[in-house]
């Protein structure tokens, strides 16, 4: 966190967490305001989380969240009406900063000179330049003039835009290429899982963003606002321009923890945990460790989720600690799926069924998680069965392990890259958009029917390098994507079913089967697992090292 100041009465940050806020009551702050929407980023805190560890030493706090780029003039409205209210000084923070500014500078634009509000925000670090334009452009960005122009722009550096920019400069060591994203941390979230198996240490997932951004490639550290295909011109927050010749979009998925009712006011609480979140993790080996009887609830949210065995994972680890530990026999396991099967891959379900007797789970298909009263430590499911009205359940728990429902990233949604269902809409084999010919997207975002995993990624990048630069050569696509995705299902500590699928469930192994049977639960996968993949993922996927992940070539047909 580091706070700077706008004026006498307001202060701007990025995202702070509960162990800032002694700090922030230090320097003075007697209110806070939250401009960043819950659930953007994996490790973000909720407002509530913040809400209450400020109310502890006697800070206001006030929620207005804010989608990154799309700042109304009533957004701004209501930020200076929430300065004139709350008492002073008060501190702004959104995951840069930069929202924050960007609604005192409009909120301002009536009051002080333009050139006030320049040197105020320029002083404190924050090129509000485009806000100005703005401004003077009667409220629309314009976008004919670019702040900054590159041959290649990637929104998103996580596995998907690092290893696509790495991907590139393998094959094109001169091409322009710019990486947006504001994030200062890189997150191995596959590794979540082995933290709330008490595997890996959280630490060991994280990199500084700085030090994976490949040599060569411009790194804006800045939101993505809107885009404007037609114009080759991407906004940024702060309404600064970017334009480009081609565009490659992964800028990941969104975790909707809102959606479910009392959920982001228990998240790390009165035994509520996910592995989806890099700060809770932690507290999910936590519970594990300390749960002697009583019920543990692992739930799954209706698909496309990020992992879908993700949810399936986290239970068999916490049955196999039980296990180990012989207090099994008084441990209750609900698994609580909205789908209507275990796995979406038939051929792996039979050694996954193997664990699901061994651990005693009982498996509640097609139960939503609509509502949770940590306090009382209740939950509630919707129960949609075929042919049947839905009925609403109660539930109690003492530990309930949740995988929040998951969409596009809103400033995707409401952008013409997405589908009807708010994805990326792209050709399933190129990846290449199907209305825009210089725009590809690979990752969580875009609607292929694959799953949604960092393998899948690690495929889909070379295919996408390949294509972009054939494009530039004035050839047809040369590779094709066949859907690849796998998933590491953790049965126990030491052994992993290794499923590896493509379109339409259809298995792809990627090692013999002398060596890997991904139908059966093998050391060698969990070896795979807990001792290749991540310097896989660090040394060769993020770095243009393409091991196992050469791109599939076009067949004529």
């Amino acid at each position: 966190m580091e706070m700077k100041t706008l004026t006498a009465g307001l202060s701007v940050s990025d995202q702070i967490t509960m162990a800032d806020i002694q700090t922030v009551r230090d320097a003075g702050f007697r209110a806070i305001i939250c401009n960043r929407p819950d659930g953007e980023g994996a490790d973000q805190p909720t407002f509530n989380e913040i809400a209450k560890a400020a109310e502890k030493v006697g800070i206001q706090t006030a929620y207005l969240p804010v989608v990154a780029g799309k700042v109304t003039d009533s957004d701004a409205a209501a930020f200076d009406k929430a300065l004139t209210e709350l008492p002073g000084p008060v501190l702004a923070y959104c995951r840069t900063g930069t929202r924050s500014t960007t609604l005192w500078s409009l909120g301002q634009a009536g009051q002080r000179s333009l050139a006030d509000i320049l040197a105020a925000t320029k002083a404190a670090g924050y090129d509000m330049g485009g806000v100005v334009r703005r401004i003077v452009n009667g409220g629309k960005t314009p976008t004919d003039t670019g702040d900054a122009s590159f041959e290649v722009v990637i929104v998103g550096a996580g596995a998907g835009g690092i290893a696509a920019a790495a991907s590139l400069k393998a094959r094109k060591p001169d091409l322009d290429v710019a990486i947006i994203d504001p994030a200062d941390i890189h997150y191995y979230q596959p590794g979540w899982t082995m933290v709330g198996g008490g595997i890996f240490e959280a630490e060991q997932t994280s990199r500084t963003m700085g030090s994976l951004i490949p040599k060569g490639v411009h790194w804006i550290k800045a939101a993505v606002a809107a885009f404007e295909p037609e114009n080759d011109a991407i906004i940024l927050d702060g309404c600064r321009v970017v334009t480009y010749k081609r565009l490659i979009v992964c800028p990941g998925i969104k975790l909707d923890w809102n959606k479910i009712d009392g959920l982001v006011e228990t998240l790390g609480h009165n035994g509520v945990t996910s592995n989806y979140r890099y700060d809770l993790a932690p507290y999910t080996w936590n519970l594990v460790e300390g749960m002697k009887q009583g019920r543990a609830i692992f739930t799954q949210p209706p698909m496309p989720i990020k992992c879908a065995g993700a949810p399936q994972k986290a239970m068999y680890l916490s049955g196999d600690a039980w296990h180990r530990r012989g207090v099994l026999k008084n441990i209750d396991i609900q698994f609580n799926n909205a789908g209507g099967v275990l796995f979406g891959v038939k051929d792996y379900v039979p050694a996954l069924m193997e664990y699901v007797k061994k651990y005693d789970a009982h498996l509640n298909f097609f139960h939503t998680l609509v509502a949770v009263d940590g306090p009382a430590q209740k939950a509630w499911f919707d129960v949609a069965k075929p042919d049947t009205p839905v009925e609403r359940i109660e539930m109690d728990f003492d530990m309930m392990h949740v995988c929040p429902p998951q969409t596009a990233p809103d400033f995707i949604r409401v952008s013409p890259l997405a589908d009807a269902a708010g994805w990326v809409d792209v050709d399933q084999a190129t990846l290449r958009h199907k209305t825009y010919d210089n725009i590809w997207s690979l990752g969580d975002v875009m609607n292929a029917p694959n799953a949604k995993t960092a393998a899948a990624a690690r495929i889909q990048a070379p295919i996408v390098a390949e294509n972009m630069i054939a494009d530039m050569l004035g050839h047809s696509p040369v590779a094709q994507y066949n859907g690849y995705g796998s998933c590491p299902l953790t049965v126990e500590r030491g052994k992993i079913v290794l499923a590896e699928f493509g379109y339409g469930g259809t298995m792809l192994p990627s090692f013999p089967k002398f060596l890997v049977d991904g139908t059966k639960p093998s050391r060698a996968a969990w070896l795979l697992k807990e001792k290749m993949l991540p310097p896989i993922y660090w040394k060769a996927m993020l770095k243009g090292r393409e091991w196992m992940a050469k791109p599939e070539k076009v067949v004529a047909r």
